[in-house]
């Protein structure tokens, strides 16, 4: 962190984007606003609404937050313990730390939970991310992802969407990082809007005012729309990926116009406005992914050709001078914007299709269950 601060001012940075979780969680914005570079994202303090899922638990349960209940192990023979009386599965069990999106697991039965206990704490899987977990109730309908600007006072969702966490079709496989997004999210209606707005969204920026530690940059909701009302599954202290893909190129508003706006404090008198059509992003995985893949596959982009409503993303890309080459699980995705949902999806494939590397993968079904919902 002091070599991006040194750059930051060797280079006369005015205005710095700190996006991921990481940096976020180890207080890089602090220290840049320590040495006057204004910085859009939160303090170290305001970070750990990502950074421990211990504190974002408790602060739901200390300001009624609608969460799914839990509980707190800080020692696997306790979390043993529990797991070998517990009645109730699925369970989902969380390390506490950041893990790449991956330290959450969704246990199917109890042997499936005391190896996650074993993974996570015991084998250290996810380093010292995992020396607490979190247990909790598996929470079940749709879920949405609504991510929001805000300046600590004033707090702008952004447009709905949906993410497909499972590596293949059907919802079928391990979880990932995402393999998809859709926006909006049709579940997201209106009035679910409302009530998420008054029960959750504003009731977690006055917790994090009461907590002295308001949140300012991007806050993102994972929410679950339970039969007993919508629940926070997660909270991020950033942009989420896949779901930016999606929803950014829906905002009509200059985006670093909004940036400084949260990061000055002004968003109430700041314009935030969004198209009102659909968009779809598909990831482009490599054969494996999320296990064990192989990099450095050669990426020929054939006839793509990126314009307004269609936008490539590099994830896992590496520039050589014969080309791109893969460098990562999750190497590109394709996002396209179009008038209605189905327009952007078959948009958005027939971009993807385009694109080859050896042993390529991706869902063929981005969208497939909002397209039921919407009809």
């Amino acid at each position: 962190l002091p070599g991006i601060v040194a750059y930051a001012k060797e280079k006369h940075i005015d205005f710095a984007v700190v996006a991921p979780d990481d940096p976020l969680a180890m207080g890089l914005v602090d220290l840049l606003k320590g040495e006057h570079i204004p910085a859009f994202g939160p303090t170290k303090a305001a970070a750990r609404i990502e950074g421990s899922k211990v504190f974002a638990k408790g602060l739901m349960k200390k300001y009624g937050i609608p969460t799914a209940d839990y509980e707190v192990y800080d020692r696997a023979e306790e979390a043993r313990k529990a797991i070998e009386s517990r009645e109730k599965f699925p369970v989902v069990i969380k390390a506490d730390g950041l893990a790449l999106g991956k330290g959450v697991l969704i246990c199917e039965t109890r042997k499936d939970a005391l190896n996650a206990i074993d993974e996570i704490m015991v084998e250290k899987q996810f380093g010292a991310s995992g020396s607490r977990i979190v247990m909790e109730e598996f929470l079940e309908g749709p879920e949405v992802t609504v991510l929001s600007f805000t300046d600590g006072k004033t707090l702008i969702p952004m447009v709905s969407s949906m993410d497909h966490k499972r590596a293949h079709d059907g919802d079928t496989g391990l979880n990932t990082g995402g393999m998809g997004v859709i926006a909006p999210n049709p579940y997201y209606t209106e009035e679910v809007a409302e009530v998420c707005r008054e029960r959750i969204f504003l009731p977690t920026l006055r917790a994090m005012q009461q907590e002295g530690c308001p949140f300012c940059g991007c806050l993102y909701f994972g929410l679950m729309l339970t039969k007993d009302g919508p629940k926070v599954i997660e909270y991020n202290c950033r942009f989420g990926d896949p779901e930016t893909q999606a929803v950014l190129p829906l905002l009509k508003s200059d985006l670093l116009a909004v940036m400084q706006a949260t990061a000055d404090g002004t968003l109430d008198s700041c314009k935030v406005e969004f198209e009102n059509r659909a968009s779809c992003c598909v990831v482009l995985a490599s054969g494996g992914y999320p296990v064990a893949y192989e990099k450095g596959k050669q990426i020929d982009f054939g006839s793509f050709a990126e314009r307004e409503d269609l936008h490539l993303y590099h994830a896992g890309t590496k520039k050589t001078a014969d080309g791109y080459v893969t460098s990562g699980g999750r190497v590109l995705a394709v996002t396209a914007v179009a008038d209605d949902l189905q327009a952007a999806v078959n948009k958005a494939y027939d971009a993807a299709d385009r694109i080859h590397f050896e042993n390529s993968f991706c869902r063929r079904d981005i969208g497939a269950r909002a397209l039921k919902a919407l009809n």
